[in-house]
């Protein structure tokens, strides 16, 4: 089973060493096909403010564009998916306020999470993190072995997310598909970046 992407790429602004306009146009052309609208620390008003002039980037692109968090949001924008994690509105109450169009993307960190993910409808579930990753503060990630079992017992697709690097991803691109945060937001070049995570050729 496979996402219905390859490779994510999580933007977040604050990640960013460019602009992150630019940053999501190099990334697309060095493979990136969707991209996660993640700001934490920004209001539903904000959010919907900086989807409104992402959205038509990424549709000029070509890939989907997935709201982290924000149900309310995805539906006023129109996006193409919303991810929740596992404290956020369960995922059978997002599936009934965005409908069946819509990408409905969780977050899972364990076996159990994983397998039971889908029980409650998703499309795909994160699972991770698989290394460690300054995104979240986590030093030390579960691991690629760890991921193998993960895909063994879901019984819907997984992201692998975490720590994913141009140096590591290699270990994990074979048995799922990818989510990567700073590994392309704070690269000097996303797009070489983004093709030396998937592997492919520059």
């Amino acid at each position: 089973m496979k996402a219905p992407f390859r490779l994510c790429l999580v933007l977040t602004r604050d990640a960013c060493v460019r602009d992150p306009l630019e940053v999501a146009e190099a990334a697309v052309a060095g493979g990136v096909d969707c991209i996660q609208m993640r700001e934490k620390n920004m209001s539903s008003r904000k959010l919907f403010e900086w989807g409104e002039i992402l959205l038509p980037v990424c549709r000029k692109l070509g890939v989907p564009l997935v709201v982290n968090d924000l149900a309310e949001v995805a539906v006023a924008l129109g996006a193409d998916g919303i991810h929740v994690g596992q404290d956020d509105m369960h995922p059978e109450d997002v599936r009934t306020l965005v409908g069946s169009d819509m990408w409905v993307g969780l977050s899972t960190h364990d076996l159990e999470q994983a397998d039971e993910a889908a029980e409650v409808g998703v499309d795909y579930a994160g699972f991770g993190p698989v290394f460690a990753t300054t995104t979240k503060n986590v030093g030390t990630g579960l691991g690629p072995d760890f991921l193998a079992a993960a895909v063994a017992v879901a019984r819907v697709p997984l992201v692998a997310i975490g720590g994913i690097l141009p140096e590591n991803a290699w270990m994990v691109r074979d048995q799922a598909s990818l989510a990567v945060s700073s590994g392309i937001c704070s690269a000097e070049d996303p797009e070489a970046a983004a093709a030396a995570i998937l592997g492919d050729p520059a």
